[in-house]
């Protein structure tokens, strides 16, 4: 089955900072596109960030699927959205995947036929989830993603979506039927999520809301993002994976071995590529008389965290705590 992949320049970001020492998209002349200065103003103020998520689990199965929209739309207590803005109430899921046509003989020879090769079965749909972090107003989070995957998707793949806000940051599930109207099936890339991001944003902002969409390692965050099992189970505080994390670090910081970890070197040098990044892009700034927002560059780099590894933090968090539970010393009064 033919694929259809996004092609977003080259998979370039807006906002390419590693490269601005050697040269990026610029407008003749050298100078910053103010799409780009619009970007560095939201970057170096902090504004909040979108979140676009793929989750990874049960989409290649059509009764996963159906449940995954059932769960998705709280067994029908939610209302589901469809791609032609019909809202579906009650257990719906089953229905509304025969509905969308999917030939399941021929995923399963598909699948057969991949298993054979050692490759997983081809998914059925692509599940996304789009959030923004707590306070957003949780309408607007939905229009975005109704005007987003309107642009996207409408009229070449079948889609589903409905509004979540029983925890504090506002965020939409979205069930995309992997192949598209003409048999092509989606795949999504690092340069698709990238887009996806930047296009949830862009809606936001259309709506009134302050949001952005730059990597990590540009916003001086080294903490990797955790699968969305592991992260919703670290909120509950009842993740396997971060405490076997902590007891493995407490017991190297008790026999005064801590490591130092193969990614080190690595981060480091991702650290200096980008703050050379944005001091090239203060430069630039000054030189076309941006002074006001270069001033905001230097700060920004000015006070980037440290750049640590997921142990380094962990191994931090265990001392504070240990230094906290340490009993005063109760003082004598003679």
């Amino acid at each position: 089955m033919p694929k259809r992949s996004f092609s977003i320049r080259e998979g370039q970001p807006l906002l390419d900072i590693v490269s601005y020492g050697r040269g990026g998209l610029r407008e003749p002349g050298g100078r910053l596109t103010p799409a780009q200065l619009e970007q560095i103003q939201r970057t170096v103020r902090r504004t909040p960030e979108a979140v676009v998520k793929v989750l990874p689990r049960a989409s290649s199965d059509l009764k996963a699927a159906g449940k995954h929209l059932d769960y998705i739309g709280r067994k029908g207590k939610l209302e589901l959205e469809t791609d032609d803005g019909e809202l579906l109430s009650g257990r719906v899921g089953k229905d509304l995947l025969l509905d969308w046509d999917l030939d399941i003989d021929a995923v399963r020879r598909q699948a057969t036929l991949a298993a054979t090769k050692g490759r997983e079965p081809p998914k059925l749909v692509h599940k996304l989830m789009f959030s923004m972090p707590p306070g957003t107003p949780p309408d607007k989070v939905l229009g975005a993603v109704r005007h987003f995957a309107r642009e996207e998707f409408w009229g070449q793949h079948r889609y589903a979506f409905v509004l979540h806000t029983d925890e504090p940051h506002p965020h939409v599930h979205l069930m995309l039927k992997a192949v598209d109207e003409q048999g092509v099936r989606l795949n999504i890339k690092k340069a698709t999520l990238r887009h996806w991001r930047s296009e949830f944003a862009r809606n936001l902002r259309v709506l009134g809301v302050k949001a952005n969409a730059t990597e990590r390692a540009v916003r001086g965050e080294s903490r990797t993002a955790k699968k969305d099992g592991i992260y919703r189970a670290r909120l509950r505080g009842d993740s396997n994976y971060v405490r076997a994390q902590a007891d493995a670090v407490a017991a190297e910081l008790l026999k005064g071995n801590a490591r130092v970890e193969p990614g080190k070197r690595t981060l480091g040098e991702t650290r200096r590529q980008v703050e050379n990044g944005w001091r090239s892009i203060g430069s630039l700034l000054t030189k076309d008389g941006h002074y006001d927002l270069a001033n905001d560059v230097q700060r920004f780099v000015d006070r980037l965290p440290v750049a640590k590894t997921e142990r380094e933090r962990i191994a931090d968090e265990l001392l504070n705590k240990a230094r906290e539970q340490k009993p005063r010393s109760i003082g004598v009064t003679r």
